[in-house]
């Protein structure tokens, strides 16, 4: 029979190398972007602050706050990780804005510069679900950029979102 420590030995992870690439975002943030949910309008600007810290070195907890585009505060919050059964970068987004939870499945490309995860969510029109991509490229240690495109009716990705994350001093 099998106890209860010897299960939980066998559950214990030890970090990979894509483990080692999350951990670059680890740190204090400063955020800016833009935000267009309908092509036919200019694009909104948002600031903000993000902190992203380690969970025993396996999973990243990113955590923000800044203004959002009409005006208010939101808040959002990432967790990034890697499962290794699954060979892919996973995670979920979560924002004081939204009700929905953004359950996300990726793989980083071959120069090790930008993660690319892909999730399903609501419509911008608030009626169906639409696929989403959002591509994490890294500029150097202190410098990261995040867009998000949808994939339109036609099959084509949109660009609806870019922020740049510069590191704090």
């Amino acid at each position: 029979m099998t106890t209860t420590q010897e299960r939980l030995e066998k559950m214990q992870a030890e970090p990979q190398p894509e483990h080692e690439w999350l951990g670059r975002l680890v740190g204090e943030w400063d955020v800016e972007g833009e935000m267009t949910t309908d092509a036919d309008q200019p694009p909104e600007r948002t600031a903000g602050t993000e902190t992203v810290r380690s969970l025993g070195d396996l999973w990243f907890i990113c955590e923000g706050r800044g203004e959002m585009p009409g005006g208010g505060e939101g808040q959002w919050v990432m967790t990034l990780g890697y499962d290794p059964r699954k060979n892919a970068y996973v995670g979920t987004w979560v924002g004081s804005m939204m009700k929905n939870m953004f359950v996300y499945e990726g793989e980083l490309d071959p120069g090790e510069r930008a993660l690319t995860l892909e999730t399903e969510g609501p419509d911008m029109t608030g009626e169906g679900s639409a696929r989403y991509r959002d591509i994490m490229e890294l500029d150097g240690d202190d410098h990261r950029v995040l867009t998000s495109h949808i994939r339109g009716e036609d099959g084509e990705w949109r660009q609806i979102v870019e922020v740049h994350y510069r590191r704090k001093a």
